[in-house]
């Protein structure tokens, strides 16, 4: 077994730890970045690495389909192919199934389903999920789970928690017998926004005893508040000694929030896409690029923050190049994006290890209304 979970400290709720896995260990609250398609769109790994990354996702269901398991087992693994030497934790392709695939049905068995690409036809079954990710030689695998979309009623929450705890007891016999336990497996937690459902499904979960759990099921659409509160009740029900890890989530605030409500682990694929499209997220509030009032603008992105890009750039160049479509945009705004949001969390673990976090919460909300931008 190459995985542990410590807890170093705690301030209120929010709590900092070291999570040890195959590549190397990672410091909690994190923050990975998402590499679907075995890249962070617009960066390199060694960007990625200067930035701060200690650990990014790939997709199952992507990798899978292309470029397939039989290039990737050619190069050893994720890692080799793609040259990424740290940590990797792999979807497990169930959201994919749910929101890409021309044509699915989830059985007993598992998602059938129609390649969005060329519209061949699959089954993704929860042994084949982890078979594939182990193939991808993965530090961290998801169970295969059913998504559901918002809003839901309570017997389809219902049928989609119990169908994935059911698939969750195969896909741990899978990574039992196929990995020994070398990998480490999450079990995801759905229930959709009912906090018994939730309660069940973690209370079962938890009977498995896996390296640690997800909130699956959340940033599908519901308000804000909705998923803060289905958060405040179903972390604490997570066992306290392991990783728990909120899927698809989120802006920087949420990461904020969320982590005062005791999560460790996020991904998102915000910092990237927004930054493609002229979102830079900065200590006072995002700005949009394509703004005309910094077509003269000399000052970088963002003051504050010591990236590459706010360090060689100014607002006025990266306007211009957005604005004129020119592919150095996307990087530079990437670049920065990523920064930020790893920079973010590393502020939250420095204030939790000093038992300031509750002051470093109140800090960020008045600094990010402090500027409109």
């Amino acid at each position: 077994m190459n995985h542990s979970f410590q807890i170093i400290a705690e301030s209120e709720k929010a709590r900092c730890g070291k999570l040890e896995l195959l590549h190397g260990t990672v410091e909690t609250p994190v923050f990975m970045p998402v590499g679907t398609l075995a890249t962070v769109k617009a960066l390199s790994p060694e960007e990625l690495t200067d930035a701060g990354a200690q650990i990014i996702l790939g997709n199952t269901y992507h990798l899978y389909l292309r470029p397939g398991t039989e290039v990737i087992d050619l190069f050893s693994g994720l890692h080799g192919f793609m040259n990424w030497k740290k940590p990797i934790l792999t979807d497990s392709g169930g959201f994919q199934v749910f929101s890409l695939a021309k044509l699915s049905k989830i059985t007993e068995e598992g998602a059938a389903f129609q390649s969005h690409i060329d519209g061949s036809k699959h089954l993704l079954t929860p042994e084949k999920s982890v078979e594939v990710q182990i193939s991808l030689d993965s530090d961290i695998l998801m169970c295969l789970d059913q998504c559901i979309p918002y809003p839901a009623e309570e017997k389809q929450a219902r049928d989609a928690m119990e169908l994935t705890t059911r698939w969750a007891v195969r896909c741990k016999k899978t990574w039992e017998e196929k990995s020994g336990r070398k990998n480490a497996l999450f079990g995801i937690v759905q229930g959709g926004m009912f906090e018994h459902l939730r309660r069940q499904s973690a209370e079962q979960l938890a009977e498995l005893d896996l390296p640690a759990y997800a909130l699956g099921g959340l940033s599908v659409g519901e308000p804000k508040e909705i998923m803060y509160d289905v958060a405040e009740y179903a972390l604490p029900l997570l066992p306290k000694d392991k990783p728990k890890y909120i899927m698809g989530v989120g802006t920087p605030e949420d990461l904020v929030e969320l982590t005062a409500r005791g999560a460790d682990m996020f991904d998102c694929v915000m910092p990237s896409r927004n930054a493609r499209n002229g979102q830079l997220f900065t200590r006072c509030g995002t700005l949009n690029i394509n703004n005309a009032r910094f077509r003269t603008d000399k000052e970088p992105a963002d003051s504050t923050c010591n990236c590459y890009t706010c360090r060689n750039y100014s607002r006025a160049y990266l306007r211009h190049l957005y604005m004129s479509r020119e592919l150095l945009a996307y990087r530079l705004n990437t670049i920065h994006n990523i920064h930020f949001y790893l920079h973010l969390m590393e502020q939250m673990r420095e204030a939790i290890a000093k038992g300031t976090f509750a002051a470093f919460r109140k800090q960020f909300h008045a600094d990010q209304t402090e500027c409109e931008n």
